[in-house]
């Protein structure tokens, strides 16, 4: 039996998505986020060193990583289902968009999160003009142009196809659900990119999608 263990509003939201998809048999061992510090607690660091979800246990095998899981599953259990045939475009692209997800698509949304909370964190009152007009420009001349660039190759992308791997719904989907949630939440994503907000549409019209986020509770990124 699968173990998902599961950090609320995290990357282990589209791991549940998956296995609906799936429509493997599972467990969920439930993790929450520290109120304050919104960190996940050291508890998880009893299944992986690193103490980040998403994390699964298979048997006696244990495995992190978004992109890793997804593959791991996919071929493991998938029966051909969710990954384009190996040696033709669609599975090229589908690998493309496994990797990029986390590896260009996330750094600059994590960065507008740091410096978000630079702005409005607490500090002695004779820092924070410095500490605003220091994350103000780190934003502007580098951030949310970079956002913007990749908003726009994304955007530029679907109009290539329906999906992002080709014709067909795919893991590399469900890999790319979480930068794209992200986006929306604090990156600039909207109704201005009208393919990227069908994609999001689409994908939380899917009733494994829903499943997921009956089952696994709250998910509402900042």
């Amino acid at each position: 039996m699968i173990t998902l263990h599961h950090l609320n509003n995290s990357r282990s939201q589209r791991i549940l998505w998956l296995m609906e998809e799936l429509g493997l048999p599972y467990e969920i061992q439930r993790y929450q986020r520290d109120a304050k510090t919104m960190l996940a607690p050291p508890s998880l660091r009893a299944v992986h060193p690193l103490g980040k979800s998403p994390v699964i246990t298979d048997g006696e095998f244990t495995l992190a990583e978004s992109g890793a899981i997804i593959e791991y599953l996919v071929a493991r259990y998938g029966a051909g289902r969710l990954a384009p045939a190996v040696g033709t475009p669609a599975h090229l692209r589908y690998t493309y968009w496994m990797h990029y997800a986390e590896g260009s698509a996330m750094p600059p949304l994590l960065l507008k999160l740091v410096f978000d909370k630079v702005e409005s964190s607490p500090m002695p009152f004779f820092a924070k003009p410095i500490a605003r007009a220091i994350a103000g420009k780190v934003k502007k001349t580098f951030i949310e142009p970079q956002l913007r660039q990749h908003l726009d190759f994304l955007e530029m992308s679907l109009g290539q196809s329906d999906w992002f791997a080709g014709a067909d719904f795919s893991g590399a989907d469900i890999q790319m659900s979480f930068p794209l949630e992200a986006a929306a939440a604090r990156g600039g994503l909207n109704e201005s990119r009208p393919r990227l907000m069908d994609f999001l549409a689409r994908i939380h019209a899917r009733p494994a999608y829903q499943r997921a986020i009956e089952r696994g509770g709250e998910f509402e990124l900042q």
